[in-house]
């Protein structure tokens, strides 16, 4: 099963590239179901229905089905049980109500769910693509640095259970009454250890290029330019594959536009800019079009100016952001693309089997490869576009390598 994730600039038409590409698969005969995981959702609007999509699939034609994420509706499916037990401890210390449900839903969670929807939908096997139209890109970072955030959240619990619960508190609990209302049943934690399953492959599907690949939607103008470029970046950072760029809302040049003629020229420039900071990234064009692009009928006019006769589903660019290779003395060495990456901004540290990676605000943990876990980071250096870090083992490191 593919996965295409669409993310961009709020307003840039990412709900609709999504849909048509949804869509153009469709009619070519795979079986294609395309989510919506936006907050404000508004895929069921771009197809033009009548009310809202729930958060199972809907049967748009025999090929297509959708649905808009519930984050209420996978807590309550996955998490129920936790969330009560924690609920219940808050209603102890005297907080009760809406604000005891929202302290029991842990770090990285809402943005979990949808990604474990990816792993159900590979391992059922009941479609051939998966169209994600994803929320504005800050969300979908958080989106996509959800494994790290929640499975950390989760290992902590369960080390608590191994630890702490198992052995000494539930013993206790059994004789101690104040102590029983406090101790979890094992029925949570067996919920926990479920929830920390289902994540497992999850990272390795997002970052596997022949399995996902994102593709970013902006508009020919400076602020979405530089957003988009600080997106590769990221996603980059995350090991996410960019197989295209899709520049959607571009004034016809043989067309009077009245008032707009003056964007014309404006939208070529920044056309020219998009070319040369994207490339060797394929760049499809979309035309602004008269009338909005609302219905199916529409949309699949979308998907046909976008792709042509291209499979939407093709691999449109394989390159992999990461690369770790061994060097002829022994040396490894770990390699990231980080196009447009501000180096004043970028910090780097290793913590035991774990390199940390740092641009701005965003920040990824990257679990080390066991022949890597023992060595130490040297001084990492950029190259090109390119973060390049060498590691040596202590031996290497005490000659003054």
């Amino acid at each position: 099963m593919r996965t295409l994730i669409f993310t961009g600039k709020g307003g840039v038409g990412k709900t609709s590239v999504a849909a048509s590409t949804a869509l153009r698969a469709a009619d070519m005969g795979l079986r294609t179901l395309v989510m919506s995981t936006d907050p404000a959702h508004s895929l069921a609007d771009s197809l033009d229905m009548e009310g809202p999509l729930g958060p199972g699939p809907v049967r748009l034609t025999p090929y297509l089905d959708a649905l808009e994420v519930s984050i209420y509706h996978d807590i309550e499916s996955n998490w129920g049980i936790v969330r009560e037990h924690f609920s219940q401890l808050m209603a102890e210390q005297g907080v009760e109500g809406i604000l005891a449900d929202e302290m029991s839903i842990l770090p990285g969670m809402e943005e979990a769910f949808p990604l474990i929807r990816i792993r159900q939908h590979k391992e059922a096997d009941d479609y051939d693509l998966l169209v994600i139209d994803c929320a504005p890109t800050g969300e979908t970072l958080r989106l996509l640095s959800a494994p790290e955030t929640f499975k950390w959240a989760i290992a902590m619990l369960r080390g608590a259970e191994r630890f702490l619960v198992k052995p000494l508190l539930r013993p206790m609990s059994k004789i101690t009454p104040g102590l029983n209302k406090m101790v979890a049943p094992s029925e949570v934690y067996e919920a926990i250890d479920n929830m920390f399953t289902q994540m497992e492959g999850v990272t390795s599907l997002l970052t596997d290029p022949h399995e996902t690949s994102v593709r970013l939607v902006m508009n020919p103008e400076k602020m979405v330019i530089k957003e988009s470029q600080r997106a590769l970046t990221y996603l980059s950072m995350y090991g996410m594959t960019v197989d295209t760029v899709v520049v959607n809302k571009i004034l016809p040049l043989d067309q009077d536009s009245g008032y707009l003629n003056h964007w014309k020229d404006i939208q070529q420039r920044y056309l020219q800019e998009v070319e040369h900071s994207f490339t060797p990234l394929p760049i499809y064009r979309v035309p602004y079009y008269a009338e909005e692009v609302v219905g199916l009928e529409k949309l699949r006019r979308m998907g046909v100016d976008i792709y042509g006769d291209t499979n939407p589903t093709a691999i449109l660019y394989e390159q992999s952001p990461m690369d770790i290779s061994k060097q002829s003395d022994g040396v490894y060495q770990v390699r990231l693309k980080l196009p447009f990456a501000d180096v004043d901004q970028l910090d780097l540290f290793q913590n035991g089997d774990e390199l940390v990676i740092q641009i701005g605000d965003f920040r990824r943990i990257m679990t080390l490869p066991t022949s890597l876990a023992g060595l130490e980071a040297g001084q990492a250096e950029m190259e090109g576009d390119w973060l390049s870090v060498p590691f040596y083992s202590a031996a290497v490191s005490a000659n003054g390598r």
